[in-house]
């Protein structure tokens, strides 16, 4: 495992980045996205060789903020604006979410259709089982909305919604249940140490039928007081839920139900995901993947905070990590198994090739270190070996920063 201290060393360190080469030809059939600002890039990725290949990038109207793709893999739908943490976490102007089609052959995106206008900043879209529905979650005020995908893949009017609905406070991530029956709807609250208010974190479950959702439950511990979920993924085969949550850093699991969406109770007390849990430093739970084979379970532990130091800013340490989760394929309860440096600072997104042996983070920006050197934004390579674990195998830096960050990033396999 990677303790703090060591930690900070190696965040500290000079990493040898290659150089992205431009316009290589594919040699498999997956592509990374990654966002930074309003652009969005694609990279052609080679599995066996861990290594990217620059393909192309496109723009959108405002900063992204989050993208999935459509099931049928032809067409990726993005969420931007000019509101959230690079525009100093003002509401902004500019809401959009816009299709793209993706180039079966290189990955390449092209808009498809026209945009469609957003009332708030989105923090996090998916897209339904069936491919009919586009689901936007958002923050401030906490909210979600359902849009209608018309058979030629571009976007539709969005779908009203009868009932009044719970959906709590600050809303962080939205999911269609395997079924296509459910909706569940993560919100964080506020309710980490140096939070100001604080409220509570809750996950709401839904009815889910013809874009149209009924309220069915609100699940936290206690009162929710320190119940802070960011993001959830399902296990491939087993009814098992893996949820991060953010503000205390744990994981938890919990249980599909045909009645509720999800169990209230988790099948496991939460687990803590740092390999220092007794630093008192500040840390946040990050994305949470399961592998394709359903045996390995990721997160990410981040740290991003500063502090005053010769007249600038810098990193005032913590842990920037990639969790790796055995899971018992008995009972689906996780065990830590490593804690794998992140080589770069704040990872707010990553992804698992479809084979499962490549997993790939894109670290959010560049950060000052006290020592004077600054750690890169990049694209992180890992290898996935048998026992899950992960090796490092390269970075790639690109220029992201705190006015233009990489704020979403994720991959796709070609249709």
């Amino acid at each position: 495992m990677v303790d703090r201290r060591t930690f900070t060393t190696l965040l500290a360190g000079t990493i040898a980045a290659p150089t992205l080469a431009f316009g290589k030809t594919m040699t498999s059939r997956n592509v990374f996205y990654s966002a930074v600002g309003p652009e969005l890039t694609a990279y052609g990725v080679d599995v066996d060789d861990a290594t990217l290949s620059k393909q192309g990038t496109v723009s959108t109207p405002a900063n992204i903020q989050y993208a999935w793709p459509h099931p049928s893999r032809r067409y990726l739908y993005v969420v931007s604006s000019s509101g959230g943490p690079a525009a100093g976490d003002t509401t902004g102007s500019t809401h959009v979410a816009n299709a793209f089609a993706i180039d079966p052959a290189t990955g390449a995106l092209k808009p498809h259709g026209e945009a469609v206008k957003l009332a708030t900043r989105p923090i996090h879209a998916s897209v339904d089982r069936s491919g009919h529905y586009l689901l936007t979650a958002y923050n401030k005020p906490s909210s979600l909305t359902v849009h209608r995908i018309n058979a030629d893949g571009t976007l539709g009017d969005r779908v009203e919604q009868p009932n009044k609905l719970d959906t709590g406070i600050y809303a962080h991530q939205i999911r269609v249940t395997p079924d296509n029956k459910h909706v569940i709807l993560i919100t964080r609250g506020n309710n980490a140490p140096s939070d100001n208010p604080v409220d509570t974190g809750s996950i709401k479950t839904f009815a889910f039928k013809d874009g149209v959702l009924t309220d069915l439950a609100a699940i936290a511990p206690g009162d929710g007081m320190h119940f802070g979920p960011r993001h959830l993924d399902f296990h491939p085969t087993k009814p098992w839920v893996y949820v991060s949550i953010e503000s205390q850093n744990q994981i938890a699991v919990y249980k599909l139900d045909d009645a509720t969406g999800l169990s209230r109770n988790p099948l496991f007390t939460m687990k803590n995901t740092l390999s220092d849990p007794d630093s008192k430093l500040r840390q946040a739970a990050g994305p949470i993947h399961v592998s394709p084979d359903g045996r390995f379970v990721y997160l990410t532990n981040r740290a991003w905070w500063t502090i005053d130091f010769e007249g600038k800013k810098v990193f005032s340490g913590g842990e920037n990590s990639v969790a790796v989760f055995s899971i018992n394929q008995t009972t689906g309860e996780p065990a830590l198994i490593q804690n794998a440096d992140g080589h770069g600072n704040y990872l707010r997104t990553f992804n698992i090739d479809p084979s499962g042996k490549l997993l790939l983070a894109a670290p959010l920006w560049a950060m000052a270190m006290r020592d004077g050197s600054t750690v890169t934004a990049g694209l992180v390579l890992y290898r996935v070996g048998s026992d899950g674990k992960l090796t490092f195998a390269r970075k790639y830096d690109i220029d992201a920063s705190e006015q233009k960050q990489q704020f979403w990033a994720g991959m796709v396999t070609l249709a």
